[in-house]
């Protein structure tokens, strides 16, 4: 775990790092949102789970905590999930059912405590009102981006991130070649199958996201990007269908990457 940091007005980034030999760093982030109905958006990784909890509950009482939003059911979403449910006895979960499903192999969430959503939903938590869409890339079929009409923020899950040499908090302390170099790895990385779309549904499903105006897209891997950096995103995810296959003949495995860092942490 890295130290938290702000993204917005109440709105605290609870952020990691998986190395990608050969790449460098794809960050993990996860969301806490603290104002009227407090929510969390996914749950860090295995590997960190005793920092993620720890810096959790230093930025908020478990009692307090109303919501946990989980995107996708990929363990570097999921990590704390089942510890942070018996600490939060008030929490309920919103996710997909194919998520929940997948989710249920490993543990069981009482139906009580759950509210599933798909691309379409719209729930409304006190004065936030959430949306919920597909994100142009994703690598679980599950795979939910969040937009909060409160305050215009596009929560991507996977989408848009980017690996880098050196994480970052914000958008503007990196290099545009350098991230939009990892972003084109990244995006292509958990997505093939772009290399085999029609392009022209693709782009509509861009298209679609874009026509939210988010004033600040916070990627699950993907530093804080805000304002007028925003729009250049999503002309570099359009053309994600236009570039070869992800390194014809390699082989960026996420999950390996994953296994690796966790055996690691445990020999350390």
């Amino acid at each position: 775990m890295k130290p938290s940091y702000t993204a917005g007005p109440d709105i605290q980034v609870l952020p990691s790092a998986l190395p990608i030999p050969g790449l460098g760093d794809q960050p993990v982030n996860a969301f806490l949102i603290r104002d009227g109905q407090p929510l969390l958006i996914d749950t860090g990784m295995p590997v960190d789970r005793e920092g993620f909890l720890a810096a959790l509950w230093s930025l908020i009482d478990p009692a307090d905590l109303r919501w946990v939003v989980i995107t996708h059911d990929d363990r570097d979403h999921t990590g704390a999930l089942l510890p942070i449910l018996e600490a939060a006895p008030r929490a309920k979960v919103i996710t997909n059912a194919l998520s929940l499903t997948r989710i249920s192999e490993e543990f069981a969430i009482p139906p009580e405590r759950v509210v599933t959503a798909d691309p379409g939903s719209r729930i409304k938590l006190g004065d936030r009102e959430l949306s919920f869409h597909r994100p142009p890339t994703f690598d679980a079929p599950g795979t939910l981006a969040v937009f909060d009409h409160a305050d215009g923020t596009l929560y991507s899950s996977d989408s848009f991130g980017a690996v880098l040499p050196e994480t970052a908090e914000d958008f503007t302390e990196l290099a545009e070649d350098e991230f939009f170099d990892g972003f084109d790895v990244l995006n292509r990385a958990i997505a093939p199958w772009t290399a085999l779309v029609d392009e022209a549904k693709f782009t509509a499903s861009v298209r679609e996201l874009a026509r939210l105006r988010p004033e600040r897209l916070l990627s699950a891997h993907g530093p804080t990007v805000r304002g007028r950096a925003v729009e250049p995103l999503f002309t570099a995810m359009a053309r994600i269908p236009t570039l070869p296959a992800w390194l014809p003949g390699a082989d960026l495995d996420l999950e390996a990457a994953l296994d690796t860092h966790e055996a690691a942490a445990g020999r350390r």
